[in-house]
């Protein structure tokens, strides 16, 4: 393990600042022996990251009632209607600017937004998730910039990717992200089941760590 975070830290050392940008760190797995084309051996994981991805996403709640609204104001979350949920839908230009925000929603809201959005939501993935009762709207928008998403993608493709970080990170927390996601990925396929994992920032070779 220290042999291959000492790999992993020169390796980032090594590309960082190179760009004009900041780049991203991001993780591909590839596997074998497992068909994807199977519904019950594809994969819908979400994984939260131990130390986040480096940048806070957008976060948008769908909600009527003035305790939401409050809520999403004192966190920075932007308010959607709820009541407008047929005028969005019929809006081109508003659902594709959903596709910008992590979701989330007024629990008695879904059934509605299901109804209005679901076919254009649903197909992208980017279905909100119910506020719960006793969660915060800090707590949740805090786990929602933590999580990633593992799932086949294209003509279940044998491979997967997301990000883990980026390059102003602490070498050893992109390290555990990485670490976190093959784990998750080995309890749901088992090791047998993974040829490979490369790690890259956003423009640099690929660094192999399984």
């Amino acid at each position: 393990m220290a042999e291959n975070l000492e790999n992993f830290s020169k390796f980032l050392a090594d590309n960082k600042g190179k760009r004009k940008f900041k780049q991203t760190v991001e993780l591909a797995i590839n596997f074998k022996g497992i068909d994807f084309s199977k519904q019950d051996n594809r994969l819908n994981l979400e994984v939260n990251l131990p130390n986040g991805k480096g940048k806070t996403k957008k976060i948008a709640i769908f909600c009527t009632e003035r305790n939401f609204i409050e809520q999403a104001n004192q966190n920075g979350i932007e308010v959607i209607d709820g009541a407008q949920l047929d005028q969005i839908s019929k809006d081109p230009a508003r659902l594709n600017s959903l596709l910008e925000y992590e979701l989330i929603a007024q629990p008695n809201l879904m059934p509605a937004i299901a109804k209005n959005l679901g076919q254009f939501l649903g197909t992208r993935n980017k279905m909100p998730k119910p506020l719960l009762p006793n969660t915060s709207m800090a707590s949740m928008s805090n786990e929602l910039n933590k999580r990633v998403q593992l799932r086949n993608r294209g003509k279940n493709l044998p491979t997967i990717h997301c990000i883990v970080g980026n390059e102003d990170m602490d070498a050893s927390k992109v390290y555990d992200n990485v670490q976190e996601v093959l784990n998750a990925v080995t309890r749901k396929l088992g090791v047998s089941h993974i040829r490979s994992a490369y790690v890259k920032l956003t423009m640099s070779k690929p660094l192999k760590v399984m």
